[in-house]
């Protein structure tokens, strides 16, 4: 075969030869090339398939500021004193004030959360505030322990505190003057017995008026023949909670409707709640802290009535 191929076929042959060593060596090169353009890509597809839980959390920081229901208060503060305990960089400020100047104070920008026992007033209805139910709380009507009294009808609670009834002889005690303990106008709870007991109506202006339950409670438990209310949280063996139309106060009683005198605890915010407050409010919506602390404070779940 060599023997006949000429000097221009070799030349031909070799040339083959080399172009196909080039090939290869090109497809190697490629080969290359295209591994290496798939790092970036694998790369991408690892960052795609991670789930947001592999992303730490922000912590949180900041002061919330919340206000209003005395009777609330209890609550609120246990749960601030744990929710720091959590989150260091957080301060939660608590007062007091009344549930009207709560809902006041987040109407205008005050604090970030109002505390309340009732519903705002319609002047707040446009307001945009955000309401989050977070506990029912058993009220009750609590005399000094030397009231010969143990229960009373909503009738006469009510004729008591609207005047009509001054003396406890007239309602089956003895005889002794009635002595009024009030809370201010700007009081969810005042505003709670004047809607469930009084019907609306108003309340006599005779009596002596206290700040908030704490000083409600040490108020009637000082005072001889005085009678006041406060949320159960707050009643301890230094006063006497009466019967209403022969129904104690309990949890089964409120369930089954024969027990009225309760409120709704809310805490509202102006527009949606936002970080830090709003991990706080959903903290105190937790499970965990409605099935226990809630009850260990004397309260009973937001939730209890819709069950």
């Amino acid at each position: 075969m060599f023997k006949f191929m000429s000097k221009k076929g070799i030349t031909f042959t070799l040339s083959a030869v080399l172009m196909m060593g080039s090939l290869v060596g090109c497809g190697a090169k490629t080969e290359t090339n295209g591994a290496a353009s798939t790092t970036p890509a694998a790369t991408t597809a690892a960052s795609a398939s991670a789930k947001p839980s592999d992303t730490p959390k922000t912590e949180l920081s900041g002061t919330i500021t919340a206000s209003g229901s005395s009777a609330l208060l209890p609550l609120v503060k246990q749960a601030a004193t744990e929710f720091m305990e959590k989150n260091p960089k957080v301060t939660i400020n608590v007062t007091a004030g009344g549930s009207g100047t709560g809902i006041k104070n987040v109407a205008d920008g005050t604090s970030d959360i109002g505390n309340s026992d009732v519903e705002p007033a319609a002047e707040y209805k446009d307001k945009g505030l955000v309401d989050h139910q977070v506990a029912i709380a058993p009220f009750a009507l609590i005399v000094n322990k030397d009231v010969k009294v143990d229960n009373v009808t909503k009738q006469q609670a009510a004729d008591i505190y609207m005047g009509k009834v001054t003396n406890w002889k007239d309602v089956g005690g003895n005889d002794a003057k009635i002595v009024l303990v009030h809370r201010p106008d700007s009081s969810g709870s005042r505003t709670l017995v004047k809607t469930i007991i009084l019907d609306g109506k108003e309340f006599t202006k005779d009596g002596i008026t206290q700040e908030n339950s704490g000083a409600m409670k040490t108020a009637v438990a000082g005072q001889s023949g005085s009678i006041g209310y406060v949320d159960t949280p707050y009643i301890d063996d230094t006063v006497k909670a009466l019967k209403i139309d022969g129904v104690a106060f309990s949890e089964d009683n409120i369930k089954n409707g024969t027990y009225k005198l309760y409120g709704v605890e809310h805490m509202y915010t102006k527009g949606e709640a936002k970080d830090p407050a709003k991990a706080f409010i959903e903290y105190i919506q937790s499970k965990d802290f409605q099935g226990k602390q809630v009850r260990d404070l004397k309260f009973l779940p937001a939730d209890l009535l819709k069950k």
